[in-house]
């Protein structure tokens, strides 16, 4: 079966890498205004993006758009290091959004916030060295 990307997949991987780039700035200049709580959210969509604008250049889709099923779908083409899988589960034990039965948020602390952002660089890092690895579906 051959596979073929789903369309605008590069924009989703700009997206991520401007996330990421946004999330750092904000960082650095304005840490009153941009909580731990908004840096995660930033970071979180940067991955989210990243994971799929690679997903989509392999004509491919999460189920869901948690971390989890991110990583999930992630394993489908790669072979993940054991930090990048302990990285992305660690990411969503800050939030449990998807059902109202078990709803469960925890807003991370400053430090907390520290580890976030270097896996968001991380991830990106990841992602493109694989993207460039492995021949996207045309």
């Amino acid at each position: 079966m051959m596979t073929v990307a789903i369309t605008d997949w590069r924009k989703y991987l700009k997206d991520g890498e401007l996330y990421l780039q946004t999330a750092l700035g904000a960082a650095k200049r304005r840490s009153e205004v941009f909580t731990p709580e908004i840096l995660y959210n930033i970071v979180a969509m940067a991955i989210e993006k990243l994971i799929m604008g690679f997903l989509m250049s392999r004509g491919d889709l999460a189920e869901n758009h948690t971390m989890g099923d991110l990583l999930f779908a992630l394993k489908r083409h790669l072979e993940l290091p054991e930090k990048i899988t302990g990285d992305l589960l660690y990411l969503d034990s800050f939030q449990e959004i998807c059902d109202l039965d078990t709803y469960n948020r925890r807003p991370p602390t400053p430090e907390e916030t520290r580890r976030i952002l270097s896996i968001g660089q991380e991830m990106q890092t990841f992602i493109t060295a694989n993207l460039h690895k492995c021949q996207p579906a045309a």
